[in-house]
């Protein structure tokens, strides 16, 4: 298997994408009361996308989850 070797930027971005999908897991896994919908805080989503666009991933989609795949397969 290949070995992605990533820039401090990409691995960030990795990082804080790991970091939103473990946030949205949790909040879908809440109680099942049914009584609110699952809320993801503004700031795990705003860092995500500062990531992404410092790591020039912005609309690139494909590259993200490429490295994601290397870096961090079970995911």
């Amino acid at each position: 298997m290949p070995t992605a070797v990533l820039t401090d930027r990409e691995r960030t971005a990795v990082q804080a994408y790991l970091r939103l999908l473990h946030t949205v897991r949790a909040a879908f896994d809440g109680p099942p009361d049914g009584g609110r919908p699952a809320l993801v805080p503004p700031a795990v989503l705003a860092e995500a996308d500062r990531a992404l666009a410092r790591a020039g991933l912005s609309g690139n989609e494909e590259e993200f989850f490429r490295l994601l795949r290397h870096w961090c397969p079970s995911t």
